[in-house]
């Protein structure tokens, strides 16, 4: 048995944060549990190697799948999540986003007070390290790099025209004073290599001796007596370990991960609980409840003959062109995140922010099939996703072995709004694909094709094709009211010493990608807990 002051669960995007924060402290011993390995990989550190890194059968990747989703004909949808020090900013898409300011204040009108955006700002520019912008709204020396695409393609240009002439304005920064525009994305990197969380937090902190960083760790339960977390059972290599806190308990482990552990350990829907023959320690019905997740809808174009996408230079042995030009230049289709070119606008003039994302992408594929080959002739993509969704899905125990996926059910499209705002995102893209600096060398739409025109069509198109947007949210959400998990400062309720922090407690999905906001909320609680230590 070893004992600790602290004891994170997740080295993942909030986890990394928070540990390395706390073993700022030298008076203060750090335990970092982390169920996946090591992230020294090329595949990590190389930005398009998200594409494998995703597969279902990757060591990097827990490969979780949803229940057969009732909104999208019966699909299951894969849901990749990180199994690596650094979670799922080891295989993310490094699309650098923090939503929209109103976002935070949506969070305080939810419930949660001390969320707005005059709060979480300073927290965003601490972390941040901004290598291509340099003003008020951004940190410049902060741990994690963001910086312009390295290589971006003639084609990218050609689509950010095309979203202006449909009407959507030019902007230079998707995170300064507002949103709405259509640009470049910025992404998680420091020259050509990705910067994950463990890379920005971890890899300076791991000399110190007071931090110890434990890979292979599969958390089974939070250790509770007398209504106080006092540490953890966890296995690694089939051994059985635990640890104890001194102080307190930090579970990080995700959105699924954090639930999951916290009903195992007694903390969530009585019944549900007892159907697993798991004691009751705190009934907390919202443990699980109220998952969110973006749903993107791909459509696609084929170029005419002659025009140049990605398709042509990944398909086949090409793609080993593509790396060694990585490898001895850093430039290339290696350099490229999940999208080069970002578009957020409101779907109706009278909205008053973008209810909209897109992800514009130089290159199209096959929507069948576990590896979705690219096309053999050179094609786009324009994916729009609703910004701000209306569904919500639940998180439940499939068994009460921690090695057990738990059930995830995501009501992806299940209310007139979310299909509503989803089709007219799709109107949206074929207006800019219409757009002359794109209809000029455009051939024809793969997907759905230009036969698709009426609403059930369409409708029917996005529930054959929409796939997550990796943004899974809110299973133990926070706030003041007494049916919240956690309170505001990310202590969970019934019990002392445990926290939660990390996507999980989001009261509401944010208009964008995710991975920022997770590490400022793991900024955040590293302060709560030092503040509660003093």
């Amino acid at each position: 048995m070893d004992r600790f002051d602290y004891i994170v669960v997740g080295a993942g995007s909030a986890g990394s944060a928070a540990a390395a924060r706390l073993s700022e402290d030298p008076a203060c011993r750090v335990l970092l549990l982390e169920a996946g390995a090591g992230d020294d990989n090329l595949m990590i550190d190389m930005p398009a190697g998200w594409g494998k890194t995703q597969d279902p059968g990757s060591a990097f990747n827990w490969a979780f799948e949803t229940e057969p989703e009732p909104g999208l004909g019966g699909r299951r949808v894969p849901l990749p999540r990180g199994k690596v020090l650094g979670g799922s900013s080891a295989i993310n898409g490094l699309i650098y986003i923090r939503g929209q300011h109103q976002d935070y204040d949506d969070w305080v009108d939810a419930g949660a007070p001390g969320w707005g955006w005059a709060e979480v700002a300073p927290y965003f520019r601490r972390m941040e390290r901004n290598l291509g912008i340099a003003d008020a709204h951004h940190g410049q020396d902060g741990p994690i790099a963001v910086s312009d695409l390295v290589d971006p393609t003639p084609l990218a240009e050609l689509m950010i025209q095309a979203a202006e002439q449909a009407g959507v304005p030019r902007t230079r920064d998707f995170n300064g004073a507002t949103q709405e525009g259509v640009g470049f994305y910025q992404a998680t990197l420091t020259g050509a290599r990705r910067c994950s969380a463990a890379h920005g937090y971890l890899k300076p902190a791991r000399g110190r001796s007071n931090l110890l960083i434990q890979t292979g760790a599969v958390v089974a339960e939070v250790l509770i007596e007398g209504g106080r977390a006092l540490g953890v059972r966890y296995r690694v290599d089939g051994q059985e370990r635990v640890a104890r806190a001194r102080a307190e308990v930090l579970l990080c482990a995700g959105a699924i991960g954090s639930p999951q552990i916290l009903m195992l350990s007694g903390i969530g829907p009585a019944a549900e609980l007892a159907r697993h023959g798991i004691a009751l320690k705190v009934d907390a019905p919202q443990v699980g409840a109220n998952l969110q997740d973006h749903l993107v809808v791909p459509l696609m174009w084929r170029l005419k003959d002659g025009q140049a996408s990605m398709n042509q230079r990944l398909g086949g042995m090409r793609v080993v062109l593509e790396v060694l030009n990585y490898l001895l230049r850093k430039r290339g289709a290696m350099t490229m995140p999940a999208a080069e070119v970002g578009i957020f606008l409101r779907s109706r003039p009278e909205l008053l922010r973008p209810d909209l994302q897109f992800h514009l992408l130089p290159l199209s594929g096959e929507l069948e099939g576990v590896k979705k080959a690219l096309h053999p002739f050179p094609g786009y993509t324009l994916a729009p996703n609703v910004c701000r969704p209306s569904s919500r899905g639940r998180l439940a125990l499939a068994s009460a072995d921690a090695a057990a996926r738990p059930l995830l059910q995501m009501n992806y499209l299940t209310t007139a709004d979310d299909i509503d705002t989803t089709l007219a995102g799709m109107a949206w893209a074929r207006r800019i694909a219409a757009a002359p600096a794109l209809a000029a060398i455009t051939a024809s739409e793969v997907y759905p094709g230009s036969s698709a025109s009426t609403r059930e069509q369409l409708i029917d198109y996005a529930r054959r094709a929409g796939s997550t947007g990796h943004h899974p949210v809110g299973t133990c959400r926070m706030g003041e009211d007494e049916a919240a998990v956690v309170d505001t400062r990310l202590a969970v309720r019934g019990v002392d010493g445990l926290r939660v922090a990390d996507a999980s407690v989001m009261p509401r999905l944010i208009s964008g990608n995710t991975n920022a906001t997770a590490i400022m909320i793991g900024e955040r609680v590293a302060e709560f807990v030092r503040a509660a230590r003093a």
